[in-house]
């Protein structure tokens, strides 16, 4: 994940409110397996006629958007599904920041972990950067995450709040998998003082078709539970055979007690 630290882009205007995450990247290109390949789609339904050609009246298709890295929006921007593709299209688009008033909690998250900032800000300071950008010349805008500000050309400077984990991660580029590398030192650590009872420790035991079979007619007869005499071989067949025969009936605490 590239770090974000201070960045200067033209900003790209989509006012609108709750712009959601099928607008964002719509449900007939989520299937990829990859992360890559979605910022072809982004807004799609919004920039393409349904024969595929560009649609001219839209924001991103006009020339002095094409460059545009930052993106200004009404509120509630992301809501909607959970798809993470959302902040995928955008960052592949070209897009490192999103202006708006509000978020969705989901998106939020989904933002942060792909090292896309979201500024929120009032709902006047992100109208005025919306008419700003709609008029004449690409607009501009720079936003430095170290001090929290972001400023024009023509007087604007605002400071926007974000969450210190969150900042301390995009600062450096960390997404969950990084954050995680960080402590590799002391998960090495870790693994070599376990103990070695613990890394040879036995799997369990997959139940054989003997138990399935006698478990599938046992339930078949309306005969549920194992009877105390069974063997806890039978009772752990019967835990992982009832999932496999699609029984219903409920657990009941019936491991045999040592004699």
């Amino acid at each position: 994940m590239e770090p974000f630290r201070k960045h200067r882009g033209v900003v790209a205007p989509l006012y609108r409110e709750n712009i959601d995450t099928d607008q964002i990247i719509p449900k007939q290109h989520l299937k990829r397996i990859e992360r890559t390949g979605f910022g072809t789609y982004l807004f799609s339904d919004w920039r393409y006629h349904p024969d595929g050609a560009p649609r001219p009246d839209f924001v991103l298709n006009q020339e002095r958007y094409r460059s545009a890295s930052i993106l200004v929006a009404g509120k509630n921007f992301g809501c909607g599904s959970s798809r993470e593709h959302a902040a995928w299209a955008l960052s592949e688009f070209g897009f490192r920041a999103v202006l708006a008033p509000s978020y969705a909690d989901i998106f939020r998250i989904n933002a942060g972990n792909n090292g896309l900032l979201l500024i929120e800000a009032d709902a006047a300071t992100v109208h005025r950067v919306a008419e700003q950008a709609q008029a004449g010349q690409p607009y501009e805008l720079t936003i430095d995450l170290e001090s929290q500000t972001f400023a024009d050309a023509y007087g604007l400077s605002e400071r926007f709040e974000i969450e210190s984990f969150r900042r301390h991660r995009l600062l450096h580029g960390l997404d969950e998998i990084g954050m995680t590398l960080t402590h590799a030192a002391e998960i090495a650590r870790f693994e070599q003082q376990r103990p070695t009872f613990l890394q040879n420790a036995a799997r369990p035991r997959v139940p054989s078709n003997r138990h399935c079979l006698r478990l599938d007619r046992a339930h078949r007869d309306g005969r549920g539970s194992c009877r105390p005499s069974e063997s806890r071989e039978d009772v752990q067949a019967q835990l992982l055979c009832t999932s496999l025969i699609g029984s219903v009936h409920p657990v009941k605490k019936f491991l045999p007690r040592a004699t």
